[in-house]
């Protein structure tokens, strides 16, 4: 082939043209509401998380979520956030008064993403969560050493490709200014999902020395934040925070983004 014309491509042009088309394929295909799969109509209403996302992740987010399901997203009023971590507590308990900070009800918008989160990879949400979780503990004035998710079982993660409750507590460690440590709890017994036990007592026998703090760790004398994204006996949470304690742990704060308590029973941390 002969040699180039020596004419040289407008950059420029070829960008703008780009950008029409993108504008173009919105208009015919508009951004889908990752939850219930309407068209979003808050693109606008995102800028402050779009630009919070890009600060924690360096990217911006896959996340489009429509106006009805952002409003049905409310907090617990301020009194009724703090629960005893044991939805059950139990004579004899090796940590009693365990507290547990639980913004959000499992309900409405709660009770469809977090099945959507665990089995349908949509690790977006739990990082929108987990934004969600960090700024309402930042009203909270919480101080600690250490964030730390309740960690799957190597099967688990690998099954699942992500650890839910990391992605939750990684923004949430963040937004607070506390260390983030995600490999300091090892689950050390393959355990029932939780969700799948209906018996209280067994989901406590479940979850029973499941964890260990890892040997890379020391943890003594630390203030420490455990995440979970859902709470409902709290058994889990439970198993992680007396791991935390037997490794020398000074003090224990748990956290899910949201359960199914219905009264206050604990002060706060």
């Amino acid at each position: 082939m002969g040699a180039a014309s020596g004419k040289t491509i407008d950059t420029g042009f070829v960008e703008e043209i780009r950008g029409a088309l993108r504008g173009a394929i919105d208009l015919i295909l508009p951004y889908r509401c990752a939850v219930c799969g309407r068209v979003s109509d808050t693109e606008d209403r995102f800028d402050s998380y779009n630009s919070l996302y890009m600060e924690l992740y360096g990217q911006s987010p896959d996340l489009h979520i429509c106006g009805k399901c952002l409003s049905s997203l409310n907090i617990q009023d301020e009194d009724r956030r703090w629960f005893l971590c044991l939805s059950n507590p139990v004579s004899g308990d090796p940590c009693p008064g365990l507290a547990l900070y639980m913004p959000f009800e499992y309900k409405g918008l709660v009770e469809l993403v977090i099945p959507k989160i665990k089995f349908g990879k949509k690790y977006e949400l739990a990082r929108f969560f987990g934004c969600v979780l960090g700024s309402a503990l930042q009203g909270e004035n919480i101080s600690a050493d250490l964030v730390v998710p309740v960690p799957l079982s190597k099967k688990r993660l690998e099954e699942r490709g992500f650890n839910q409750a990391g992605e939750i507590a990684f923004p949430v460690a963040k937004l607070n200014g506390i260390p983030y440590a995600d490999d300091c709890l090892i689950r050390i017994k393959e355990t029932m999902r939780q969700s799948d036990i209906t018996d209280k007592g067994m989901r406590a026998v479940n979850v029973s020395n499941a964890f260990r703090v890892s040997d890379d760790w020391d943890v003594t004398g630390l203030n420490v934040v455990v995440i979970d994204d859902v709470a409902t006996t709290g058994s889990t949470l439970h198993e992680a925070a007396l791991a935390l304690y037997k490794a020398g742990a000074s003090k224990v704060l748990c956290a899910a983004f949201a359960g199914n308590r219905s009264l206050k029973n604990a002060e706060p941390f």
